[in-house]
């Protein structure tokens, strides 16, 4: 039998005429499940020969039919029902019930390291799946089974594995601390902002911002390193020690002392983020790799450095212009003029980096930077994983 397609002329969708769908539609209307079940089977034979009709003709076609056997309250019941496509219901392993969403599905594929364009060829098959299959409730275990099969078979088994280790963090409570360093105009705050959408963590902290309030709490005349830029703290510095000092040592040292200022409202936003078991994305230049000593390791969160960068002079140039196009309050202009400063401690913060085996992720497209943090993520949480899918998918976890 040929398939019969229904289109919805409103966002011009198109899903198989299921015999399934419409059988339970009409049930609700108010008929017993043995004649919508038979009603439903004689309407799909009379579209044997039909290749696509609209909502509306279909409507109009189960309306004539009902119109033969049943009265006016049944069809308007039908008609009031929303017809197709009914809604795939998902159940939880609590027994909560939601409808399936494939804009949820979505970003949880894109959190496992899927492009965008991967993750919505995946999301597609499964639903499609659901549809022609008449599936119209299915538990969460099955839907992530189905998910991690369709990505083993159609894309590779090693994504299916990242997917498999992503589910099992999102059951096992654990915060995710993912700390996102970087000089001026590498893209923190608009990479920060995209990760914590796809991974949906709702507490991000600047370390700007940080430094903007204690600023406003000591002043100037106290602690002049805190009120300049991170580049230009040497300059307030009490005479260097250094015999012939390059300007990457000079930097360096002013930008230790401030981030060490920093770090001590750093470790308090991480601590409380620690103590509340909610994920944090802290970004930041004051985001250094020894950031990492401050948090300890009496707790069970994941913790995920990464150093972000641009490898292009030209590139960062062209950004830190922008910037201050688009955010005058910036001072692109004064960052442009500085750029050879801040281009060298980018250099010292990548040393830094590099020289503590944290990752180091360049920025020049942010959907394949994103892609890659996430991903990122996912190998450390791999690391700690012995996650098999039996057990991960299993109904009764």
């Amino acid at each position: 039998m040929a398939k019969t397609f229904v289109i919805n002329p409103t966002d011009d969708t198109q899903v198989p005429f299921l015999r399934g769908i419409l059988t339970r539609s009409l049930h609700e209307a108010g008929l017993d499940f043995e004649d919508a079940y038979k009603l439903a089977s004689s309407i799909r034979q009379d579209l044997n020969e039909t290749s696509e009709l609209s909502t509306t003709e279909l409507s109009t076609l189960v309306a004539v039919r009902l119109q033969k056997s049943y009265g006016q309250e049944i069809i308007e019941a039908y008609q009031a029902s929303g017809r197709i496509p009914a809604t795939i219901l998902v159940k939880d392993r609590e027994g909560a019930i939601t409808p399936f969403s494939q804009t949820q599905h979505l970003l949880c594929l894109e959190s496992c390291g899927l492009s965008t364009k991967s993750a919505t060829e995946a999301s597609a098959r499964i639903y499609r799946h659901l549809v022609e299959n008449e599936i119209l409730e299915i538990s969460s275990s099955n839907l992530g089974r189905m998910t991690y099969e369709c990505l083993s078979e159609h894309f590779s088994p090693a994504i299916a594995r990242r997917y498999m280790v992503w589910i099992d963090y999102t059951h096992s409570n654990r915060p995710l601390i993912l700390l996102i360093g970087g000089t001026g105009g590498c893209g923190k705050s608009t990479i920060a902002t995209e990760v914590a959408h796809r991974l949906g963590v709702v507490r991000t902290q600047s370390t700007d911002m940080l430094r903007e309030v204690m600023r406003m709490m000591i002043p100037e005349r106290l602690l002049p390193v805190l009120h300049t830029s991170s580049f230009d703290a040497w300059e307030v510095l009490p005479l260097q020690t250094f015999e012939k000092p390059t300007q990457e040592d000079l930097i360096a040292s002013g930008y230790y002392r401030q981030m060490e200022l920093l770090s001590v409202p750093c470790e308090a936003v991480i601590q409380r983020a620690l103590t509340e078991r909610v994920s944090l994305i802290l970004e930041g230049v004051h985001v250094h790799p020894s950031l990492i000593d401050f948090i300890g390791k009496e707790h069970d969160a994941v913790v995920v450095p990464i150093m972000l960068a641009v490898l292009r002079q030209e590139t960062l140039q062209k950004r830190l212009k922008g910037r201050g196009q688009t955010a005058p309050q910036r001072a692109g202009k004064r960052y442009l003029s500085k750029f050879n400063r801040i281009w060298a401690l980018q250099s010292f913060l990548l040393s830094e980096a590099d020289r503590s085996s944290i990752p180091i992720i360049a920025n020049d497209d942010k959907e394949k930077a994103t892609i890659q943090i996430m991903s990122t993520i996912i190998d450390a949480l791999g690391k700690q994983s012995t996650a098999v899918p039996e057990e991960v998918f299993a109904d009764d976890r």
